[in-house]
């Protein structure tokens, strides 16, 4: 299998930067390689060949995402994505057409697929040229992190949730060796038993389970977004919001940054103790939310 997967990863590497909605999709192509291993899938058991797309959906998601951080794709769209990936494996195994027209339809198939899941990137980069600049996601050290939505390590009330903790979960692990209880939720594929694969619209954050939650350019940032968007998923955030801060212990805090001006000032006072501080003298603000009863 891990002939496969190499080789799905350097197809992926192939077509990298390159812009799906540019108006000649001959700028994609399979790769000798791609053309070759997916011909001998025929040979794979069923559950190879599903673990394959699954493989390849979960790939090009990483990379959609690398492009873009505010790309989101919700059930749905992660399963429209591995129909995609299914039936260009059939194409291939059935040889009914040529590899050109296999090609074709499976980029018009992603095509129509991002312009479906997130209709905002047809405005962005429809007139775009063949590459497209990466929308900057990084991963900040813990220090910084710590200072921005000053988490005081030594009193922190216990378990954490780092919404957005990013592939490498810097400040999981850093309060995890501290002797933190500490877990990390983001969209990547972790095999660390607190770090949590998961949508953080689809997650489940119980009732009263956190004493801290914290994200750090994450959930807020994306909440923004949705926020200042034509067609934006701004309900679904306000409700995960809401999850969120339901989901503290009496006493416990929400550290996000930047802040949500825009919702914050609905809170109920009775149940909810609001701060928001500036961030080295700018209009940077971030935000700790108490939970009073």
């Amino acid at each position: 299998m891990d002939r496969f997967t190499d080789n799905i990863d350097k197809q992926i590497e192939f077509n990298q930067g390159k812009n799906i909605l540019f108006n000649n999709l001959e700028i994609f192509e399979f790769t000798n390689d791609t053309v070759k291993a997916i011909s001998k899938t025929d040979r794979l058991h069923v559950n190879s060949k599903q673990f394959l797309i699954d493989y390849a959906t979960d790939k090009a998601i990483e990379e959609f995402c690398r492009v873009n951080q505010y790309y989101s794709f919700d059930s749905k769209a992660k399963n429209d994505l591995r129909k995609i990936y299914a039936d260009l494996l059939e194409s291939f195994q059935t040889k009914t057409d040529s590899i050109e027209n296999i090609s074709k339809n499976h980029y018009e198939k992603l095509k129509k697929w991002i312009k479906e899941s997130n209709p905002f990137a047809e405005k962005i980069y429809k007139n775009d040229l063949r590459k497209v600049n990466p929308v900057a996601c990084s991963e900040y050290s813990p220090d910084l992190q710590i200072h921005v939505l000053k988490i005081d390590i030594e009193h922190v009330m216990q378990p954490v949730l780092d919404v957005g903790c990013g592939n490498q979960g810097h400040l999981v692990r850093y309060l995890k060796n501290r002797g933190i209880d500490v877990f990390g939720l983001d969209r990547c594929k972790f095999t660390t038993p607190n770090l949590i694969t998961a949508d953080w619209l689809e997650y489940d954050y119980g009732k009263e389970k956190w004493g801290t939650i914290i994200s750090h350019l994450g959930f807020s940032n994306h909440f923004n977004h949705h926020h200042l968007r034509e067609d934006g998923n701004y309900i679904a955030y306000a409700k995960t919001y809401m999850n969120i801060l339901n989901s503290l212990k009496v006493g416990g805090h929400f550290h996000y940054a930047p802040d949500l001006p825009f919702i914050e000032k609905y809170l109920d006072n009775n149940q909810f103790y609001m701060k928001n501080s500036g961030i080295n003298h700018d209009d940077f603000k971030m935000t700790i939310i108490k939970k009073i009863k």
